[in-house]
């Protein structure tokens, strides 16, 4: 079969996936009558999860409707197993809400916007991640108290951005789609030429951008340590920040520290042979565990700090728990037995460039249960956005962003071809995933209240941190 027979090939089968899921089916939402309680399926996370961290993930998650979003991935993941799918299936982030996605230094120091969060990446219907990404557009905008129309025009911007870029990526050759990159730079020009941001919160984007550049490890230090007795230590700042000698006293915690070693050699070998020569030139020096995030709260998440040369030259890594994806139940079990290299794999697979020193590891705990983890560096130019102070225009703007930054990660890793086929040149699948996303909000205010009875009736117990 030829190339143009093989193209000619991928597309019907794209035409032909809409007569069994019409594009305007994905609008469909309404909570089947045997869908589980929303607080029962967090309940059951936390079964996992460090029993005096739980409380701090619920204080969290009660901060608004959108806070709660983000932490309810395994809720809506179980509701979009019982929604239409086109049959294709791309290597899916599994969290896609708009706070997943940010600014990062590249290996080449070039700072990109992308992804920024891997802990559900699973392969699977690549509408899960649009529907996602959408709605949490939705509940942002509500969030803001921007009007219905406005809400529903970020939407449907959205999901045109998702399907023009995915037909864009359509017609490139292979490789460019994984050259494919947002650099911050340019992403700053098109907000100044378009004057999406004026005066003096121009200024304090650009000033964000400029300390997200020096936000690597010799500043995770300066605000994370402390000396102690001629030697840097974490600071101790519970519950978010704990030493692990303050976790287990000094003699647990100094055989914990060999256990933790051997682990190292094993993060070290999940490495490429440069950056495992790399990291064998710095020394480990201190421990602690760290509160991250919103949904992750809970799961073990421990901060290293190594040296190089001298004090001077430090690095600062995350190790991060790796449970099962919250999609595994509904989308199949993940290829890789351990979970931290399934986060791992998956981005790789999702991101433009990824940090040099993401790895993964078995690992034993305090409690001497197995389990798995990845690292990372806690900070290597990290950028957020600032959702509380998004204008409509902004985040119209920003959902274009991440839309472009979704359909690329699928293009790497799905049929592009089919995909684009599916979707069409009309805004069919557009209005739909608009609906779908303002009849899903509604569903996640009324979680959210769920949360809110069960926390005054004392069913479970929230604490702010």
């Amino acid at each position: 079969m030829s190339d143009a027979e093989t193209v000619k090939r991928r597309e019907a089968d794209g035409k032909e996936a809409r007569k069994q899921t019409p594009r305007s089916s994905h609008a469909e939402w309404k909570a089947p009558k045997d869908r589980e309680d929303p607080v029962t399926i967090l309940e059951t996370q936390a079964e996992s999860r460090v029993p005096e961290l739980v409380p701090i993930r619920y204080g969290r998650m009660l901060v608004s409707p959108f806070t709660f979003y983000r932490g309810a991935a395994a809720i809506m993941a179980a509701d979009l197993a019982k929604t239409p799918v086109s049959g294709l299936r791309a290597q899916l982030c599994g969290d896609a809400h708009l706070s997943n996605f940010g600014i990062f230094a590249s290996p080449e120091r070039e700072m990109l916007f992308d992804i920024n969060d891997f802990d559900e990446t699973l392969p699977g219907p690549w509408e899960w991640d649009v529907k996602r990404l959408a709605v949490s557009l939705c509940v942002a905008g509500r969030d803001r108290n921007l009007s219905k129309q406005e809400v529903a025009d970020i939407l449907a911007w959205t999901a045109q951005a998702y399907r023009q870029s995915m037909r864009g990526f359509a017609q490139m050759s292979n490789l460019d789609v994984w050259y494919a990159s947002l650099n911050a730079e340019n992403i700053m020009g098109v907000v100044r030429a378009q004057q999406l941001v004026k005066g003096k919160r121009l200024q304090q984007m650009e000033k964000r951008l400029g300390k997200a550049r020096a936000k690597n490890s010799t500043r995770a230090v300066l605000k994370l340590t402390e000396a102690v007795d001629g030697q840097l230590r974490f600071v101790s700042e519970p519950p978010l920040i704990v030493p692990l000698q303050e976790l287990l006293g000094e003699a647990e915690s100094a055989e914990l520290r060999k256990r933790l070693e051997a682990m190292l050699a094993d993060y070290r070998s999940s490495l490429t042979d440069e950056y495992g020569v790399l990291l064998g030139d710095y020394t480990f020096q201190s421990i602690a565990r760290k509160v991250v995030g919103v949904g992750s709260v809970g799961t073990r998440a421990w901060v290293l700090l190594f040296m190089g040369r001298d004090e001077q030259d430090p690095l600062v890594l995350q190790a991060k728990e790796a449970q099962a994806s919250v999609l595994e139940p509904h989308a199949g079990a993940s290829q890789y037995k351990n979970h931290g290299q399934r986060v791992v794999e998956g981005q790789r697979l999702m991101q433009a460039a990824s940090d040099i020193f993401l790895g993964w590891l078995p690992a034993v705990g305090i409690d001497d249960v197995p389990r798995d983890f990845y690292v990372r560096q806690l900070w290597d130019g990290k950028l957020s956005i600032e959702i509380e102070t998004m204008t409509h225009p902004m985040l119209r703007a920003y959902g274009a962003l991440c839309a472009w930054t979704l359909a690329r990660a699928h293009a790497r890793t799905g049929d592009r071809i089919a995909i684009a086929s599916y979707l069409g040149a009309g805004g069919v699948f557009d209005q739909a995933i608009a609906d779908f996303s303002e009849a899903y909000a509604d569903q996640n205010e009324r979680d959210y209240q769920e949360l809110v009875k069960a926390v005054k009736s004392g069913q479970i117990q929230a604490e702010s941190a």
